[in-house]
């Protein structure tokens, strides 16, 4: 007699991993979010030219693309068997962190 064999579902044991990973992305999400806030305060700090505006507008719009993205994949961290994330949402968070980089290179020089 064989032994009964339980479905591929039912032998992953997910435990507190989604939960780990939802805090994970809470951290990171501040981060960038302190991130921004210390870019657009440099950027403010310079004068006020028009270029400057710039940097804070395009700061803003990067971390707002960022907390969409981060914000999804809490969501859906949230189900009993969350999906993995998406490839298009990993080049998401890649080219925030990215543009984030590169924007705080622009402020500070």
């Amino acid at each position: 007699m064989s032994p009964v064999r339980p479905s591929p579902a039912a032998e992953r044991d997910a435990g507190l991993q989604p939960e780990r990973t939802r805090l994970a992305w809470r951290r990171t999400t501040l981060a960038c979010s302190v991130a921004a806030v210390l870019g657009v305060r440099q950027a403010l700090r310079g004068g006020g030219a028009a270029g400057e505006a710039a940097e804070v507008v395009l700061i803003v719009l990067v971390w707002l693309v960022f907390l969409v993205v981060a914000h999804r994949r809490m969501r859906e961290l949230a189900a009993a068997r969350p999906p993995g994330l998406a490839p298009r949402a990993a080049s998401g968070v890649v080219a925030c962190t990215v543009a984030l980089a590169a924007l705080a290179v622009a402020v500070v020089l």
